[in-house]
């Protein structure tokens, strides 16, 4: 790959993804897979003004030892300083840059019970970081960057050419720069406005094992692409975006949806996998495909088995063009219509007091996307007793 793709797709996640700005410091999360990349991005950031970059490395071979081996006190122990570390920087006004990869079954031979005690331990520890987050406190950006074992699971080989060749086409990033994201995003603000205009009720879904209805908050918020901080300074939370999204009403969730895609859950895949709600509430489920991690997700915490996202996502998206599924959420998200189970964003009410039942949106210390979106999905807005057809096949309408 030529040097200068990097350098594009570098400048593309600090400028447009957290908009960095000058003598701003910067987190950046990666795994030790990504380090190649990760030198060009770190230099990139202080070509642009960064008064200082904390790397903080990952491995999940390593990981996968702790969980296999170490003493359930150990995996779901946080150390303090690990806390304090990312809070010091982000209280310092930080932006955080996730570099996600895929590993898809590293983790298969983990008991599920064990990933999710460890989960629920870091969730938890990380709580108020992760309210900073879901506030728009700091800018935030997460983008892909390959490793082997995805390429394998991808392509078959571990060859990551053809993958980078893909992430950057996903991300509408070429040699000559990110104009064409630039363009992308103005179409999505389109369509969140129409939908912010319209105020619609609530959205039916039908589709292959899908038969749904999803009530919206009164005071509710179509996003999409770029966001703004609590400062109003403009960011994009991921390189790729597809979507237009907002959270639903916590209690208005009733019927029945299927997934169109494998979920890829703390190293494990569910699949094949459908969710029944009523009243908002998960009342059955079942997975032909890690149904015991399923349900681990679901138990995380009350608010688990409630909605905090629904987001729409067109099929003529590069990633569902690809026609591969790329058992990475932040990827496979952006191919297909989806919602998230856990903790909704704030940001998608008008006027956010604080309290989330008085808004009426889910709260957890988690939030998982699965993907329902295809080309035989049919999505509807409902406004006083009216419905307005938003996509057709999984396409657009307005």
């Amino acid at each position: 790959m030529k040097k200068k793709l990097f350098v594009n797709y570098s400048q593309a996640i600090l400028k447009i993804g957290v908009n960095l700005q000058n003598q701003q410091k910067l987190i950046v999360n990666a795994s030790v897979d990504h380090k190649d990349f990760v030198r060009i991005f770190v230099e990139q950031a202080y070509d642009l003004g960064a008064k200082e970059v904390l790397v903080v490395w990952n491995d999940t071979y390593i990981s996968r030892q702790k969980l296999l081996k170490a003493p359930e006190e150990v995996i779901t122990n946080i150390y303090n300083w690990e806390i304090e570390m990312a809070k010091s920087f982000l209280e310092d006004g930080a932006a955080t840059v996730s570099l996600v990869g895929s590993y898809a079954d590293l983790l298969a031979d983990v008991p599920a019970q064990r990933i999710g005690a460890a989960t629920k331990a870091r969730q938890i520890a990380f709580k108020e970081i992760m309210e900073r987050t879901m506030m728009n406190k700091n800018r935030w950006c997460v983008a892909g960057v390959p490793n082997p074992e995805w390429a394998r699971k991808v392509y078959g080989t571990e060859d990551i050419t053809q993958l980078w060749n893909d992430i950057l086409y996903m991300a509408r990033i070429d040699e000559n720069g990110y104009d064409a994201l630039l363009k992308h995003l103005e179409n999505l603000k389109n369509r969140k406005d129409y939908l912010n205009e319209m105020k619609f009720e609530a959205l039916r879904y039908e589709g292959p094992g899908t038969e749904l209805v999803v009530e919206l908050p009164r005071a509710h918020l179509w996003l999409s692409g770029v966001e703004h901080d609590v400062n109003g300074v403009p960011f994009l939370p991921n390189i790729p975006t597809e979507e237009v999204f907002t959270a639903p009403y916590k209690y208005g969730v009733n019927g029945k949806v299927s997934s169109s895609m494998p979920l890829v859950y703390q190293g494990n895949i569910i699949d094949e996998f459908w969710l029944e709600f009523k009243d908002g509430k998960v009342i059955n489920f079942d997975a032909k495909k890690g149904k015991e991690v399923l349900q681990q997700l679901i138990a995380t915490d009350e608010g688990a088995s409630y909605l905090g996202e629904v987001a729409l996502v067109d099929v003529t998206s590069p990633i569902y063009k690809l026609g591969k599924v790329f058992y990475n959420t932040l990827y496979d998200e952006n191919a297909a219509s989806h919602f998230a189970l856990g903790r909704a964003y704030p940001t998608c009410v008008e006027s956010f007091g604080g309290d989330p039942e008085n808004a009426g949106i889910n709260m957890s210390i988690t939030h998982v996307d699965f993907m329902v979106g295809n080309d035989k999905m049919n999505v509807y807005g409902i406004k006083g007793g009216k419905e307005y057809q938003l996509m057709k096949n999984g396409l657009w309408q307005i």
